[in-house]
């Protein structure tokens, strides 16, 4: 199939739109440089730097945090230049490149799990923000830290934090009733803020923390290389985890790349680059709080809360949560908007998808996902992996094993082809979708307290913290099995 073949036959009702449509070569423009700057906005962002400075607080010294990140994003960053060959190759987005595997109609399931995924992104980065103003508004009104309980104590939700949370929430919401243009100024504001914001940061915590030596002097705290194992792959995992989402989804940006080597030279060389660079303003900022303060602050936002100018605290906040609004929208409003709205085209439009993306941001309780280091990597970098792991084998097994490289687009826009399957769903990769998750499922109950360690066998418990890997490998190698029982489609 050439890569400049259009659909010829009509497309089915309900499987294709003008975003889900092949880019045409004329209009895929995307260079080395742009994919290089899509990485380098999308690393600066706040949870990058909680990356960073949650394997601090959990006993890394700074050398360690910056190798895990690392050799977690030279990891990810295989399996992202795999699936992107797809988009570039053919034009089309995950959704449609997830039909050669799953089928028609079943790659709505990865889609949607991808898409819940990025609903709790959404939730985590609007805490993020809305927590960043309520730090500058009860310096103001310091009646708002004191407002009575509201929420159950089994919510750890204050009043004075959950209420400005929901306001800068339904801020995100107007934007997406605005659309998506309307924040283009805002991605400017934050790609010239961030940087500035890290640099001065940077500079603040080595002056403050007596110069580099003491802060790099920090020893780790792991009393035995058993207790740093135990720790460094299930944080291995969690930085695969960190971007396992784009690593399925990164064909909707590939589609638009002018060559090959345009999008796998500006991925190989901004992704680990600038992930590591950007941590390393966390890992030196954490380490320096110890110095200054005689314990880690690893959260940016409570850290900046310190500082004794008003002003200073207030613009600071001010910042952070119009940077993060412009992240939240561009990065996990945008792709699940397009997964919900692709399930159901006639019922489901990019606002609505966008708005399900908002009330689901909020149900998965982010303020408990990031409320500690270990939270944030084992029950939410870990636990997500172990779903995405699975679909990212079984996309690269049937593209690069069973298929060649070869798709046949126009029947990728059919219920009727050779990827209609049975009624539009490959059972084989579903059945290989669940076989590669059921291994992680135990240690991610133990993980969030619903099953005692003791009651589950240690050997299932050591699973989870392999959870992507072991899912990639489980579901692709069950899915090549499967299928070469079939007969050709």
């Amino acid at each position: 199939m050439s890569p400049t073949q259009e659909i010829t036959a009509a497309p089915a009702p309900g499987l294709t739109s003008t975003d889900l449509a092949p880019v045409p070569p004329a209009s895929r423009t995307w260079g080395t440089g742009n994919y290089a700057a899509l990485w380098i906005s999308m690393s600066l962002c706040i949870p990058t730097y909680m990356l960073a400075s949650s394997l601090i607080e959990g006993g890394m010294n700074w050398w360690q945090a910056l190798l895990t990140i690392f050799l977690g994003n030279t990891i990810v960053l295989v399996p992202m230049l795999l699936n992107g060959r797809a988009g570039a190759q053919y034009g089309i987005p995950f959704p449609v490149f997830a039909r050669a595997s799953f089928g028609v109609r079943g790659a709505n399931v990865p889609a949607l799990l991808r898409a819940i995924i990025a609903c709790g992104w959404f939730g985590i980065q609007t805490w993020i923000g809305g927590y960043a103003l309520y730090q500058m508004a009860v310096l103001w009104v310091p009646t708002l830290g004191s407002l009575p309980a509201v929420f159950p104590a089994s919510w750890a939700l204050a009043t004075g934090p959950a209420l400005v949370f929901l306001l800068f929430w339904a801020l995100n919401m107007y934007v997406v009733y605005l659309g998506v243009e309307s924040i283009r100024k805002l991605l400017v504001f934050k790609a010239f803020f961030l940087p500035i914001a890290a640099l001065a940061l940077l500079w603040w915590a080595i002056g403050a923390g007596h110069g580099l030596g003491p802060i790099l002097a920090q020893p780790s705290k792991f009393g035995s290389s058993a207790a740093f194992w135990a720790f460094f792959f299930p944080s291995l995992t969690g930085m695969v985890g960190f971007w396992a989402t784009l690593s399925l989804n990164i064909p909707d940006f590939t589609r638009y790349a002018t060559s090959q080597r345009a999008q796998q030279l500006g991925q190989a060389l901004a992704l680990p680059a600038s992930m590591t660079l950007f941590s390393f303003v966390g890992v030196v900022v954490t380490s320096a709080t110890l110095v200054i303060y005689g314990h880690t602050i690893w959260d940016p936002v409570v850290l900046a809360a310190k500082f004794e100018s008003k002003l200073l605290v207030s613009v600071a906040m001010l910042a952070v949560a119009l940077s993060t609004l412009a992240t939240n929208i561009a990065a996990n409003i945008v792709s699940p908007a397009n997964d919900f709205a692709n399930f159901s085209p006639t019922r489901i439009s990019f606002k609505t998808g966008g708005y399900i993306t908002g009330v689901l941001g909020v149900l998965i309780f982010p303020w408990k996902l990031i409320a500690d280091p270990s939270g944030y990597i084992f029950t939410w970098l870990v636990g997500y992996s172990g779903l995405l792991g699975p679909i990212g084998g079984i996309m690269i097994a049937d593209y690069y094993v069973l298929r060649k490289q070869q798709l046949d687009v126009p029947a990728l826009y059919q219920y009727h082809g050779r990827y209609a399957y049975r009624n539009g769903v490959n059972s084989a990769a579903l059945a290989a979708l669940v076989v590669g998750i059921l291994p992680n499922v135990p240690g991610f109950l133990t993980a969030i307290g619903a099953l005692d360690k003791g009651a589950v066998w240690p050997g299932l418990v050591a699973v989870y913290n392999y959870a992507w890997f072991v899912g990639f490998l489980v579901s692709g190698g069950v899915y090549l099995g499967l299928m070469r029982r079939q007969p050709s489609h």
